[in-house]
């Protein structure tokens, strides 16, 4: 058994009162998480939960109106956030070239941060029946502030299901968007192991620009998710954000703000609904393989200039985590593999050969054996071809060059 895990969204409806004290709470839990992680950029980035603990919990107890288990919430909140920094920053190294010409890349850790992690909206984590529980029949949320417990009504639309079945409840967060609170609650639940023996079915997906998504399965048929609506939306979004950077004024600043937080919104409906389609489409008991692609650039020739940084900026590590948890739920799982020639190997000789692939045309035409192909499919074909190869035990299956003879 696995853990299968998300975030519900619930929508809060506090009165005046009760939105005051929401404010205060989630104020202080930001100002002692700005503490916090300043002491962490000035002692050597220690993230143990003991050391800060030992350290700041007295000082915080004697000053600040959060309950204990709060203030413990606080140091686990900031430890997690440098957490994931640190694990971005590996991920990420940093490249530059040398005096030959050549690509060096340099790993990188928290020592590279210049300032410590800035927390600057208010928030509060909340753990389970200690800081928030459901009462009244679940009809009713009770929570903690700086003072007295209080009780209010939420929704739970779209997420009932959720209270009903094996799903568990976990720490909560407060969150104040737009003048509405929200609580982000985390669910996990026991899903079955994905069973390799039971010639499961196979989708390569090819990530890139021009199709956002490219599968291909076991019966040769290809999906493709055309990227054409998304780059012209994302033309108006860069317009829209030139003429407000132009102008430079305070109202524009928050315009763009706010612009940026309905284009993140529309990406993750996006990569949402390319997600749900793949789950849907081929159901349980599936392997999706893709690409790692990790430190990959990819290839924007055939945009404009004035929106190649703009596109290579696309979510695809978002798709890949929605994918990821909506396959296990199914008992499908995700498998990702070098991404080393998967545009360049023809999949019916096996030569590789970067000049094969046009991508004028987005057409791969194979020199040896002449097999002609839309670049994007024949991508999504060598990425099956590799979660084949996985399934037959191979741990990092990767397509090897061939040397062309005659």
């Amino acid at each position: 058994m696995v853990k299968s895990g998300r975030t519900i969204k619930l929508r809060l409806y506090p009165n005046t009162d009760q939105a005051d004290q929401f404010l205060a709470m989630s104020q202080e839990y930001q100002r002692l998480a700005n503490i916090v992680s300043q002491w962490i950029f000035d002692h050597g980035f220690q993230l143990s939960w003991l050391k800060i603990n030992h350290r700041l919990y007295k000082l915080f107890r004697q000053e600040s109106e959060l309950n204990s288990q709060m203030i413990q919430s606080v140091f686990r909140t900031v430890s997690a956030h440098y957490k994931t920094v640190r694990k971005q920053m590996k991920q990420h190294t940093y490249a530059y070239k040398n005096e030959e010409n050549k690509w060096i890349r340099v790993p990188r850790d928290l020592t590279w941060l210049v300032k410590p992690i800035q927390f600057r909206r208010p928030q509060a984590d909340l753990v389970r029946q200690s800081n928030y529980s459901f009462v009244d029949k679940m009809q009713q949320v009770s929570m903690t502030t700086l003072g007295k417990r209080i009780k209010l009504g939420f929704t739970n639309k779209g997420f009932e299901k959720y209270f009903i079945d094996d799903w568990k409840l976990g720490t909560a967060k407060l969150v104040h968007n737009r003048g509405k609170w929200f609580l982000h609650i985390g669910i996990t639940k026991e899903v079955s192991d994905f069973d390799t023996k039971d010639n499961p079915q196979i989708v390569g997906i090819d990530r890139g620009l021009r199709f956002l998504a490219t599968a291909f399965d076991n019966e040769g048929k290809t999906l493709f998710f055309d990227g054409k609506k998304i780059l012209r939306k994302r033309e108006k979004f860069l317009d829209i954000r030139r003429q407000l950077q132009s102008k430079g004024t305070r109202s524009a600043q928050k315009r763009l703000k706010q612009l940026a937080q309905r284009e993140n919104r529309w990406m993750s409906d996006v990569n949402h609904r390319i997600a749900k389609t793949l789950v849907a489409l081929y159901g349980s008991h599936t392997l999706f393989v893709l690409e790692d692609l990790t430190n990959v650039t990819f290839n924007t020739d055939d945009l404009p200039k004035s929106l190649r940084n703009s596109h290579r900026s696309w979510a695809f590590f978002q798709l890949e985590s929605f994918l990821t948890y909506k396959a296990q739920a199914i008992q499908s799982i995700v498998v990702k593999v070098n991404p080393a020639f998967t545009s360049q190997r023809c999949p019916r000789c096996g030569l590789v050969e970067k000049t094969n692939r046009h991508h004028d045309t987005h057409e791969y035409w194979c020199k040896k054996c002449q097999y002609r192909c839309n670049d994007d499919r024949l991508g999504a074909m060598n990425i099956k071809m590799l979660g084949q190869d996985w399934l037959r035990g191979i741990k990092r299956p990767k397509i090897k060059k061939l040397i062309t003879v005659g």
